[in-house]
């Protein structure tokens, strides 16, 4: 199989990239992959370290106000159509995926217009502007969010999952003896995505003492940027403060009760894993949309939700308490979670790519 996939920007839409093309590499060993990302962000650095073809193209966000920017934006997206021709002219896909951000509009709108077949996954509960234009340039649509079906046409619109959930359970569990914390008591995982969150950080040290008294133990991940400020601050014997963990899921496997933002990508993970949580969404992102993927979930009895806002040592921690101490709600939000979870998006996905590329090649 030969590929074209772009996602540019955050982990959110890359790591779920990545995934598809872990299964597709798992399914067919000699595919030949080619990634198009941006020529400024974390992509750029990223997929060619783990030794993927790589193309980048300029590109920046349109405003959703009327500015001069996006004059200079629309010139840009031109110019980055032409390049994005010439790279899938020269490449020759079987198929051209987009997994999310402003690089993938120019990249699918290209391949459609060459007469390729074209998926793009939509990860979010609320869709994205790239994905929005793009609906009517693709051929499939996977979506992660059974509510989002609606937002789409309705066939080329399939519920797929996230895929970044079946990596997360290909991963092996951790062992609290290995994170040095109590095996005897349950774990609470406090972590704010993969760069942190400042706000966050900043209330939780405020009142990390609070924590000494409980019969839990706390991890709380900061982000890099972050733990420079705490790394060396006298925290309770039952709070380990980390800057990091790679493989996030190892942990998430072990913990009785994860505290974290509302990502698409974290949020896949916490309902494949079966995982309680208390959903914090950021409200910085666009659209608000963590706050409507968290709301999915606590509409469905299967997560908590604790608005930023009315984040404090009381609320938090009373939360924290009176979930841990609920059997029964524990098990309530597991069982739904088992519903909701899709465990073999990466499959799905792989199927339909296989099913658009096996279609096509009929016509010849």
């Amino acid at each position: 199989m030969r590929v074209i996939i772009s996602a540019g920007g955050t982990g959110g839409h890359i790591y779920p990239a990545l995934a598809i093309i872990n299964k597709i590499k798992e399914k067919e060993p000699d595919s030949d992959i080619l990634y198009i990302g941006t020529t400024d962000r974390m992509e750029k650095d990223l997929i060619p370290s783990l030794g993927y073809k790589y193309e980048a193209l300029e590109v920046r966000g349109l405003k959703r106000k009327l500015t001069i920017d996006n004059i200079k934006t629309i010139i840009c997206f031109v110019t980055a159509i032409k390049r994005a021709k010439q790279i899938i002219k020269d490449f020759n896909p079987d198929v051209v995926i987009g997994c999310g951000g402003y690089v993938t509009a120019p990249v699918i709108y290209a391949a459609k217009k060459l007469g390729k077949k074209t998926f793009i996954h939509e990860q979010n509960s609320v869709v994205g502007l790239a994905n929005k234009f793009l609906a009517k340039y693709t051929d499939k649509i996977g979506v992660s969010f059974e509510s989002t079906i609606k937002d789409f046409p309705s066939n080329k619109a399939i519920l797929t999952g996230n895929p970044c959930s079946e990596k997360a359970l290909t991963i092996k569990a951790s062992s609290k003896k290995e994170l040095g914390v109590d095996e005897n008591k349950k774990l609470v995982l406090i972590v704010m995505g993969s760069l942190g969150s400042k706000s966050i950080n900043d209330k939780i040290f405020s009142f990390i003492n609070k924590f000494k008294n409980e019969n839990y133990s706390v991890i709380i991940v900061t982000g890099n940027s972050y733990y420079e400020k705490v790394k060396d601050k006298k925290v309770p014997d039952n709070v380990k403060v980390v800057p990091f963990i790679y493989e996030m899921p190892s942990v998430m496997k072990i913990t009785d009760l994860i505290v974290t933002r509302a990502g698409a990508s974290t949020m896949s993970e916490i309902t494949a894993l079966e995982i309680p949580a208390i959903f914090i969404p950021s409200p910085y992102v666009v659209n608000n949309h963590q706050y409507k993927n968290a709301l999915d979930l606590v509409n469905q009895n299967a997560g908590i939700m604790l608005e930023e806002k009315d984040l404090s040592d009381i609320s938090l921690i009373n939360l924290i308490d009176n979930t841990l101490d609920d059997k029964d709600k524990l098990k309530e939000i597991k069982t739904n979670l088992k519903k909701i979870g899709i465990k073999d998006s990466s499959t799905r996905i792989y199927n339909i790519l296989k099913d658009l590329i096996i279609n096509d090649r009929k016509f010849y």
